[in-house]
């Protein structure tokens, strides 16, 4: 069954929670779910690997109750991000986890690979591969991938370079099946504007950062809050991927955000030393802007709820821009 029919019904907002590195939790996970968005956290967020046994029944279960006594507002399925990368030694062990509590999505990240893809397919799970141009998407499709985030210029963490207007564009004309959007996304608005241009959901990551149930220290969530779009930069030097980041937190780090040098991309790392290394280095996407406060997670979600049911209303008619004698010459036509 397609992910966008199993799922229908269950979405107070078309919206995916992307993963956050080091940030994400169950508390955050369970919140965004709850609140009827789909949440997601990064599988390496849980050290040792015992804890992600733990915190996957923990979701599982706590969102089972949360089912029984809300049979009329059930919560969004969750999901779980793997780097199916090289460096990533714990891989197998992760997918099998996965597999034992049956997520019933997963998001992957740099590489796709056909047996993590069967593996999740074989209980019903879906896979969502993240991607940044046509190149990788084809790959991750004829791999076995159900569906594709396409990680657009301006999105936080790790991003591309291409406009999401192009990415989209270019991945509807050969593409139909499940498609997530991100970059800049922080206003109910941006997520009509993601369905308009194709997508079936607006991928968010910066605004979850500032929530209460985020795991990520009070001055990031502080420096977000205070950050415009000017405050961002795109460098590859922190992991060898190229992502954007905030400007102060690379100056904290001893570095100069506009003289940052090219790293390797062979050096691609995404071990517990590169975790101490630059965890005071933070990502964030350029919707920064967007950011005026440190909320729970539910408060966020029906936020933008109530801007995406405004932004709806007022595109509910006609543009005023646009001469209604064209639409009847070309319907006579």
């Amino acid at each position: 069954m397609d992910l966008r029919e199993k799922i229908k019904g269950r979405l107070r907002l078309p919206l995916i929670g992307s993963p956050l590195f080091i940030i994400s939790v169950p508390e955050l996970v369970i919140a965004q779910c709850k609140a009827g968005v789909i949440g997601a956290m990064p599988t390496l967020n849980a050290r040792p690997i015992e804890q992600l046994d733990e915190w996957l029944a923990q979701i599982t279960q706590t969102l089972a109750s949360h089912d029984a006594a809300n049979p009329d507002r059930p919560s969004a399925p969750f999901a779980m991000n793997l780097i199916v990368h090289r460096s990533n030694d714990r891989l197998e062990e992760d997918l099998a986890l996965c597999v034992k509590h049956k997520v019933p999505l997963i998001i992957s990240s740099l590489g796709a690979r056909a047996e993590v893809n069967e593996a999740i397919h074989s209980y019903g799970g879906h896979v969502l591969h993240d991607v940044i141009n046509q190149v990788f998407a084809h790959k991750a499709i004829e791999k076995g991938a159900d569906g594709l985030v396409l990680v657009a210029a301006g999105a936080g963490g790790h991003a591309g370079a291409q406009s999401p207007f192009a990415l989209m564009q270019e991945t509807r004309a050969w593409f139909d099946g499940p498609v997530a959007l991100s970059g800049s996304i922080a206003h109910g608005r941006s997520i009509l504007a993601a369905e308009a241009m194709g997508a079936d959901f607006a991928y968010m990551g910066s605004a979850f950062i500032a929530t209460e149930e985020a795991r990520a220290v009070e001055d990031y969530k502080r420096m977000l809050v205070e950050s415009g779009a000017s405050d961002i930069v795109y460098t590859n030097l922190i992991t060898g991927v190229h992502g954007n980041y905030l400007k102060p937190s690379v100056r904290n780090a001893g570095l100069d955000p506009d003289n940052l040098e090219t790293s390797d991309s062979s050096a691609m790392n995404f071990s517990s030393d590169r975790k101490k290394r630059w965890k005071d280095v933070w990502g964030a996407g350029q919707s920064v802007s967007g950011i005026n406060a440190v909320v729970p997670a539910a408060e966020l979600v029906a936020r933008l709820h109530g801007e995406y049911l405004a932004a709806r209303r007022a595109l509910g008619g006609a543009s005023p821009l646009v001469n209604p004698n064209w639409a009847r010459l070309t319907h006579a036509a």
